[in-house]
């Protein structure tokens, strides 16, 4: 046991049996959870203390609630206490619920009632009672959410879920829109991956968050919503032969899966978005920041003044060049995820739905010659058992897990699966291949504030601040943890006639989208070099020219697959984030910021030459956790690929996927709107196949 983890055990009690995966858990003692310093990819770790209830993962929870209609590995089905627990629709349109799950205090923790009980058990696996489900879905994430509430709108499909996580209501690393900073990594609703070392960051291994959770990402991510462009739908629909996965196509699917609400303050919101490119009816929600924070003016008095970050009035028309609001999923002051809006309680009631968590899938197996149908999981207590769907078994585990699974298979690259000793089944050699993610660093300058709580860093830093900022948001959901850590972003490119693109082509999807991110924060988006107030940007390279995989090395599927994304891998990269880093400088060196930047990010001065800035920038980097293409579409007919432009396995049988893992290309764009869209376009041709 390492000296870190002594000196948490001496200073949380109860933390060694959390460990060892038997909590003891007091939901109100305090727990440490580590934390990658930047909050947002940076390599440098720092502790932050929560209530225990944000540090415990539901399957060892007993007190906790489940909603009626999921199975959970602990043989019990629970349904919320009261309205004030339940994850319910809203008032004004209780059919679909836009919102998020109201959390449950830690007091309210054991006011939970049983139902009845339900477990695995009731799957009679073992006998001729099996059931029968037309359509298996391998992964309750963001896309496979919604792919299980559209399916089972039609009341003669049934769907089975299987979920390898938990559901955390009452998570307030989950629910406070804020405290995403704290969700991952290494918590328990986190799978914990970590990629191999990068050579991009110096060898570097950093850890590569996943949503171990219903909701999957969407539950733990950072909110952000933003579609990309309409040169990055296009792009894949020329990749993809199939004029379906065009933006113009696309668009009432985004408005479909979207409910954009004003924010809990009810501020106007004239002049901040434009309602014209917004779905208003949809289950998921989507809002803006909620309560103005101390660097707002000065932002849009920079886009104002420098023509090199002009004015977007939304982000999400297509046509996403220059900076605006950040858009973000949440609903009456919480985090609406996959979760809380596609599974709520009303649709997880349906008798055609069923959910069973703590679901670990293992392999798919052919139930005849190429018609993958059946699936093999792992419950809780490592019993594996089979299933087999009806008519479609639907892969949605993500750009990391789908792969795993596919490998462990024997769908793959056949030579290397025989020389690991898995038996192949299908030839594709392209699955786990093209792995594709942002690269990010985080950075902040230190500033005098107009008051001692003008940035959110006090939050962060200060218990006193933290604690009242908690209970403010849980007796009105309001105040600082309702908004979203960043608040502006700004899509920019790095000049068209750089010398760069006489050696390299442009790799971004038109002239039109961004090479590069920048995100404004009211503060450091992480552990701070020292106490203090911060104006904080994150930076992200989003049309990236580096390619990675994720493989295996095991037979054993619970083993980690190898995922390396490659980040900063290419020059090109590396061009980018070093003209990104530069363009940050030059954005806090703008008049707005004159008197109020008082010291410069530690390590840096702005006049760096290349090679000093790329030291930086390889030792500080991380990832956005954007992972994509690891089972890329490709046109009908092609040798190359995972998937048809239906999505549907080349050259088998009833096998789907349904993620962000067939994406050709990665987005210029946090890629979880792309998920709901995806899901929602897949939905439909599933319902045409049947």
């Amino acid at each position: 046991m390492d000296s870190e983890r002594r000196r948490l055990l001496r200073l949380v009690p109860g933390l060694k049996s959390y460990v060892l995966g038997r909590p003891k858990i007091d939901p109100t003692e305090p727990v440490l959870s580590r934390q990658p310093g930047g909050g947002v990819g940076s390599a440098e770790p720092y502790l932050f203390a929560s209530s225990a209830v944000s540090s415990c993962r539901i399957a060892q929870r007993p007190s906790s609630c489940v909603p009626a209609g999921l199975w959970r590995d602990h043989d019990v089905k629970f349904e919320h206490h009261g309205e004030k627990h339940a994850i319910s629709a809203t008032k004004e349109n209780p059919d679909t619920n836009a919102g998020t799950a109201n959390p449950l205090p830690p007091k309210d923790l054991g006011k939970c009632r049983y139902l009845s009980e339900y477990s695995v058990a009731d799957l009679h696996l073992d006998n001729s009672k099996k059931p029968n489900f037309d359509f298996i879905v391998v992964g309750g994430g963001t896309a496979g959410s919604v792919v299980a509430n559209r399916l089972t709108e039609n009341s003669n499909h049934s769907v089975l879920v299987l979920e390898a996580g938990g559901i955390d209501t009452g998570v307030l690393n989950i629910e406070a829109p804020f405290f995403s900073l704290f969700a991952t990594p290494n918590t328990p609703q986190d799978w914990n991956f970590t990629t191999t070392p990068q050579p991009g960051l110096n060898n570097r291994a950093v850890p590569y968050p996943r949503g171990f959770i219903l909701g999957g990402t969407s539950a733990v991510n950072y909110l952000v919503y933003t579609r990309g462009t309409k040169e990055d739908f296009n792009r894949f629909a020329r990749i993809a032969n199939d004029d379906r996965w065009s933006w113009d196509s696309l668009t009432p699917y985004m408005h479909k899966t979207e409910r954009f609400t004003e924010p809990v303050d009810h501020h106007n919101t004239t002049g901040w978005f434009n309602p014209a490119v917004h779905g208003f009816n949809g289950p998921n929600s989507v809002t803006l920041n909620n309560f103005p924070t101390e660097i707002d003016g000065r932002v849009f008095n920079t886009t104002q003044q420098d023509p090199e970050f002009p004015f977007n009035l939304d982000m999400n028309s297509g046509s996403h060049l220059g900076l605006g609001w950040t858009q973000l999923t949440a609903f009456n002051g919480s985090r609406s995820s996959a979760a809380t809006s596609y599974l709520a309680t009303n649709i997880i009631a349906r008798p055609n739905l069923k959910i069973l968590l703590h679901a670990r899938v293992t392999r798919i197996l052919p139930s005849a010659i190429h018609d993958f149908r059946t699936v093999e999981f792992q419950d809780a207590q490592g019993k594996t058992h089979l299933l087999t769907a009806g008519k479609e078994l639907i892969l949605s585990a993500g750009s990391v897990n789908t792969p795993s699974i596919l490998l462990h298979s024997g769908i793959g690259n056949s030579t290397t699966l025989s020389a690991l000793g898995i038996k192949p089944q299908h030839n594709l050699p392209s699955v786990g291949q093209n792995l594709t993610d942002h690269a990010l660093l985080s950075l902040g300058w230190s500033v005098q504030t107009e008051s001692p709580d003008g940035t959110f860093d006090p939050i962060v830093q200060n218990a006193t601040a933290r604690a009242a900022a908690i209970a403010q948001w849980q007796t009105t959901k309001t105040g600082r943890l309702v908004n979203d850590v960043l608040s502006q972003i700004a899509w920019l490119r790095v000049p068209d006639n750089s010398s760069i693109f006489e050696r390299f082509a442009d790799p971004s999807a038109g002239p039109n989208t961004a090479h590069y991110e920048l995100l404004f924060s009211n503060g450091f988006t992480g552990a701070p070099p020292a106490p203090g107030n911060y104006f904080g940007i994150v930076m992200a390279v989003v049309s990236p020219s580096s390619r990675g995989s994720v493989t295996i090395n095991s037979t054993d599927p619970l083993a980690p697959p190898l995922i390396n994304p490659n980040i900063l891998g290419t020059e090109l990269d590396m061009f980018f984030m070093r003209y990104a880093v530069r363009s940050a400088f030059r954005f806090a060196a703008t008049q707005p910021f004159a008197n109020y930047i008082t010291a410069l990010p530690a390590g840096l001065t702005g006049n760096e030459s290349d090679d000093e800035l790329d030291v930086y920038i390889q030792n500080k980097s991380g990832t956005v956790f954007h992972p994509v293409s690891t089972a890329s579409v490709s046109p009908v007919g092609a040798e190359y690929g995972v998937v048809d432009p239906d999505l549907k396995v080349k050259g088998l049988k009833g096998l789907r996927i349904v993620d962000v893992s067939v994406m050709p290309l990665i987005p210029a764009a946090h890629t979880q709107a792309a998920a709901y869209i995806i899901g929602e376009r897949a939905a439909d041709m599933i319902k045409e196949s049947w």
